[in-house]
């Protein structure tokens, strides 16, 4: 008998230490356990965060390494929602939008599901504005639809690389890892014997689409590797961080900048992070090619040729860092290039106490204008061109309906932004033009989205099963 309780305890310190392990390895952003690199193969020490061998950092290959999503039969266990923490900006759209009472609480400014009473209805999700939210059945895991990626960021197609936003995460922190490693792989790839195989000598060797924080890692990487290359941005080097939807940038450790160094932002504001992209160009000498929008990459025998709107670029590979939310649809008003105009927003309670104007008709609008009026102190106004929301979910309707009669948010229909000032915009309603008093400006009038983009470049898109490890607020970018 005691040999048997020597045992059962052995065991249950076992199974512990085992739980911790993972805890620990999860709460360094390592969501999957990873025995060996997957770019080098080199083997991990227990809780590296970092490839001993490459110097790869591991969270880069979250998505890559993701097993394809299996078939709905496949899938085992009650519906449930699931938050990611990472994205939540704590609005309460998801507590509105829930059926079931107190499944879905607000605590700290985090939206948290009690999976006891969460019947995974999903309109939690349908109601979310950043996405945050999933639903799913048995195991913690997200499903994301993203480009089929190998561990070096290429895609199925030849010399494409995706990194960034539009691989499928947001964070700076990764943006940048990405880009590095991507152009590792490639001027590895462009050594000195495959170029001399080409038959076009006057091909660059790389063009980065994106000079957001992936492709600037990606273009000062080409350059520290004696790369030909070319970035091209479709606005100003400017709007990238200017647009970034969040107010406030922290890395909770610092980032290694190719040719800069390590680069350290502590509860930056986006214009600081912009004094910081601009001094990394002047210390390095990248150059950006700006005013370049990009409408298609199409695959030869030596390599990519780039299409943008005022000609061609050919190059032996490409790196496509141009983020997921697309080209938005713009106004054409003046004022519009001003750093106040957002297309995408995150953070919610940063606009606590802000005069905001939401420019749109669609669900994306409503539920932004809705979100908005949740916080302390805001005065929301919702401009749409349209004479009534009819492409909008009628849950939206009817709650922005609420919100209005409750004075939260004043609706101007059939109206149109005309002018975009410091602390005003004009708006044209009921023949009249109206003054608004402004902070910020939402623009949320559509776009093209990125993934048909890259799937008319050859890229396939796969439903990817990314395990959820519990992750912190600190980090914001």
């Amino acid at each position: 008998m005691t040999g048997v309780l020597t045992f059962l305890a052995f065991a249950a310190v076992t199974a512990a230490a085992v739980l911790w392990h993972l805890r620990s390895r999860a709460a360094h952003g390592v969501c999957a356990v990873l025995e060996t690199c997957p770019r080098c193969r080199a083997a991990i020490p227990a809780d590296s965060t970092t490839c001993p061998a490459c110097a790869a950092p591991l969270q880069a290959f979250e998505i890559t390494s993701a097993p394809l999503a299996q078939t709905a039969d496949a899938a085992s266990g009650p519906l449930h929602a699931i938050v990611r923490s990472d994205l939540c900006v704590g609005c309460g759209t998801c507590v509105d939008a829930c059926p079931e009472p107190v499944a879905i609480r607000l605590v700290q400014k985090l939206a948290v599901v009690d999976p006891g009473l969460c019947k995974g209805h999903g309109q939690c999700v349908s109601a979310c504005p950043v996405s945050a939210m999933f639903v799913t059945s048995g195991e913690a895991v997200q499903r994301l639809q993203v480009p089929d990626l190998d561990i070096h960021f290429e895609s199925n197609v030849p010399g494409l690389y995706v990194v960034g936003e539009l691989g499928g995460r947001g964070l700076i922190k990764n943006a940048v890892n990405e880009g590095r490693l991507a152009v590792e792989h490639t001027a590895r790839q462009l050594g000195p014997a495959a170029r001399r195989a080409l038959s076009d000598p006057t091909r660059l060797d790389l063009v980065i689409v994106g000079s957001g924080p992936a492709g600037l890692s990606a273009g000062l990487e080409a350059l520290k590797q004696g790369l030909s290359y070319r970035v091209l941005e479709q606005g100003n080097l400017s709007d990238t961080i200017a647009k970034y939807p969040r107010k406030k940038v922290l890395f909770a450790e610092p980032l290694n900048i190719p040719l800069y160094g390590d680069l350290w932002v502590s509860d930056a504001s986006k214009e600081s992070l912009l004094q910081v992209w601009q001094d990394v160009l002047a210390r390095t000498g990248l150059r950006v090619s700006t005013g370049q929008r990009v409408v298609g990459v199409d695959r030869d025998a030596d390599g990519l040729t780039v299409r943008t709107e005022s000609g061609e670029v050919t190059a032996r590979a490409v790196v496509l860092a141009m983020g997921r939310r697309g080209t938005p649809r713009r106004l054409g008003v003046p004022g519009e290039d001003s750093p106040k105009v957002l297309y995408d927003i995150v953070e919610m309670e940063a606009f606590e106490g802000q005069r905001l104007l939401v420019v749109g008709g669609g669900d994306s609008a409503l539920e932004s204008a809705l979100g908005l009026a949740a916080q302390v102190g805001t005065t929301v106004t919702l401009s749409h061109r349209g004479s009534d929301f009819a492409k909008a979910k009628e849950r939206n309707r009817d709650k922005l309906e609420a919100a209005r009669g409750a004075g939260r948010i004043d609706v101007l229909l059939a109206s149109q932004v005309r002018d975009i000032r410091e602390d005003v915009v004009l708006v044209e309603h009921d023949g009249n033009t109206r003054i608004v008093p402004n902070d910020t400006v939402i623009v949320r009038v559509g776009g093209e989205a990125p993934y048909p983009f890259l799937e008319r470049c050859g890229v396939r898109i796969v439903t990817k099963e990314v395990p959820l490890a519990p992750s912190s607020r600190a980090e914001a970018g």
